[in-house]
Order: structure tokens, then C-alpha cells, then sequence
């Protein structure tokens, strides 16, 4: 009887295995006995397991982005004559979509969103009022380290902003006014006179061109006409500016529905491109980039890089399978979240993507 017992309990501890074999990849590290190679620690991370790994599969997905081509694809039937040259083909590459939020702007990470945009390597950005001022504003006036520990009032009173671990001097604000007021004259005067329509990313290309500051990742994009959209325009200093300006001088019009048509149609005539989202952060810009790719029936390809948790139903927590459910993402794209500061994540993830194929 006892070993009946015996028996049944070790057939349920140690239950038959499926062979894995050639099924899965092997978790393994990075054998630091080869010497310190970075290039290679970053591939390693695919089979290290956890964030390492869903960081691992998001640089192995941009690339796959960036090295898609329409020839790799077969022609449809019903396709134009120029999308059967085979010229055309290959010189058609995927359309990337880039979002981030303002802290982004605010951290270092600044500059690696500037030389995406100086070298032209992302077609449309999507961020927030903030990720638009914070970029003019650091070609005023720097932002500097401090800490999370930092007491909130004792900074009130020496006129110092928090964010994080970074300062940002009250002063700044005020050099941003001074700078950005007489810009808003010349553009509510050219809406008079040459019956221009301001919309936000056109009114953030006239101020990626005044600040002509070539750390500005705006002043980039203006140069390389790649369009910045905001739609959340007025929840920021940019905000407040605008607010003064209406007082001092009122009648600057800023035309929210163009941009929207614009920036759908980022995705809609997208064809015959695939489309591919990078999406640093949460709230507006994941959003906003993602109901765009909605139009178009999904995105081919996207990679998340966030903190937040999907437990409350944000759309910022949202893995990408929520977004399958929407036809935000494509049911055969490649996609994968990481769970990870994005200052910690995109760097690397540039680094092995972007760069790589840039110094290659």
C-alpha cells in the first residue's frame, strides 16, 4: 500500500517532460572570459532570460524594421506599374513611428532621439507638449542632476523644478518666454497677412527652424521635414505661453483637426510600406501613434518600452496582444514590451540597431 503511495506521488512530482529540444532557446549569459565585448553582451541578453531577454527581442525586432524591404516581398496582383519596379522595391523601407514622453526630453535620452532625427532615422514623432518645450528650452538654459530625495518646498522657495532626479531652474522658463513670445507675433501677423494656417506641427517646424540650434532634435526634424505632432499642445509651458500670448496679443489660431488628418494619414498612405511603432513611455503619445496605425489595420512591427503595469487598464500598461484586439498591431506583427526605464533600454537598443547599421 505504502508503496502504491510512493509511487503515485512521484509520478506526480516528477511528471514526464515535453522535449524542449530545438523547441526553445537556452537560457545562457554572457561568457565574460571572452573579454568585454558589448556588441556581442547585448545579443547575449535574447537568451539571458526576464527584461534582458524582452530587451534581447525588441533589438532583434528594429532591426527587422529597418532591414525590411518591399522586394522581400512577392508583388500583389492588382499592384501600380512603379510598385513592380524592381528598383522601386528595394529602395522602399519601412515607415518608422517614434513616441516618447516629455521626461524623455528632459533626461539624456535627448540626445539620442536628436541623432535619430539628425541622420533621418525615424519618419514621424509623436510626443507630448513637454518633449517639444524641453527640447527648445535646453538650447537656452541647461537642466541639471539632483536627486528624488530633494524636499519639495526648500525647492519652491530657491525657484527650482523637480523632475526626477533632474532641476530645472525657474529661469529657464523665463528665458523660454522672452525667446518664444515675439515668435507667436510673427506667426499671428502671417496668419493675418498671408492667410496662414497654423496647426501644432506646423507652428513646432517654425520653432525646430527659430531655435537653429543643432543639439534641438526639433531643429533636425525641420531640417530633414520630418513632422513632429503634439496633440496635447496646450498641457505644458508651450501651454502657458500660448495662454499669456492670448492676453498680450490675442488672436493666434492653432488648427487641431489638420494635424489629425496629417498624422493619420502617416499610416493610411503608408502602403505599399510596412509600418513600424517605437514607443518610449505611455499616455498620449503611445496612444496616439497607435489609433493612427489603427487606420491602417494595425502596425507590421512595434516595441514598447515602459514601466507602467496593465493591472488598471491604462493604455499605458497595455502590452502590445491589447492592442492586436484594437487592429492597432497587426496579428502577425513582431512586437514585444519592455518592462524597463526607457534611459536605461533605448540607449542600448540604439546602440545595436541604428548605430550599429549606421557605422556598418
Amino acid at each position: 500500500m505504502e508503496d502504491d503511495t510512493m509511487s503515485s506521488v512521484r509520478s506526480v512530482v516528477f511528471k514526464e517532460s515535453e522535449n524542449l529540444e530545438g523547441k526553445r532557446p537556452i537560457i545562457a549569459g554572457y561568457d565574460f572570459n571572452q573579454g568585454v565585448n558589448y556588441s556581442q553582451l547585448l545579443k547575449s541578453f535574447v537568451s539571458t532570460g526576464f527584461q534582458a531577454s524582452n530587451l534581447g527581442d525588441a533589438i532583434q525586432i528594429v532591426n527587422q524594421m529597418l532591414e525590411w524591404k518591399l522586394s522581400d516581398e512577392e508583388p500583389i496582383s492588382d499592384c501600380s506599374e512603379e510598385e513592380k519596379d524592381p528598383r522601386f522595391r528595394e529602395s522602399t523601407r519601412c515607415k518608422v513611428f517614434l513616441g516618447f514622453t516629455s521626461n524623455l526630453i528632459s533626461s539624456g535620452v535627448r540626445d539620442t532621439v536628436r541623432y535619430l532625427v539628425q541622420h533621418h532615422m525615424v519618419d514621424v514623432i509623436v510626443t507630448t507638449t513637454g518633449g517639444i518645450e524641453e527640447d527648445l528650452i535646453k538650447c537656452l538654459a541647461p537642466t541639471f542632476k539632483g536627486a528624488f530625495s530633494l524636499p519639495g518646498a526648500e525647492l519652491r522657495s530657491q525657484g527650482l523644478n523637480r523632475i526626477g532626479n533632474l532641476l530645472v531652474p525657474n529661469d529657464n522658463y523665463c528665458k523660454f518666454e522672452d525667446w518664444i513670445i515675439p515668435i507667436f507675433d510673427k506667426m499671428l501677423e502671417e496668419q493675418t497677412s498671408e492667410k496662414i494656417l497654423w496647426t501644432p506641427s506646423k507652428l513646432i517646424a517654425r520653432l525646430g527652424r527659430e531655435i537653429n540650434n543643432e543639439s534641438s532634435y526639433l531643429y533636425w526634424a525641420s531640417m530633414n521635414n520630418i513632422p513632429v505632432f503634439c496633440p496635447g499642445l496646450t498641457d505644458g509651458s508651450l501651454g502657458d505661453m500660448l495662454y499669456f500670448h492670448s492676453y498680450r496679443n490675442p488672436g493666434l489660431i492653432i488648427d487641431v483637426v489638420q494635424d489629425i488628418r496629417a498624422m493619420n494619414g502617416e499610416a493610411v498612405h503608408a502602403a505599399p510600406r510596412k509600418t513600424g511603432m517605437i514607443i518610449l513611455g505611455g499616455g498620449l503619445p503611445k496612444h496616439h501613434i497607435c489609433n493612427a496605425n489603427m487606420m491602417r489595420n494595425g502596425a507590421d512591427y512595434a516595441v514598447f518600452i515602459n514601466t507602467a503595469q496593465e493591472f488598471d487598464g491604462s493604455d499605458s500598461g497595455a502590452r502590445p496582444d491589447e492592442a492586436v484586439s484594437w487592429g492597432k498591431i497587426r496579428a502577425s506583427a513582431k512586437s514585444v514590451k519592455v518592462h524597463c526605464d526607457a534611459t536605461i533600454a533605448f540607449p542600448l537598443l540604439v546602440a545595436e540597431t541604428f548605430a550599429a547599421k549606421r557605422e556598418r
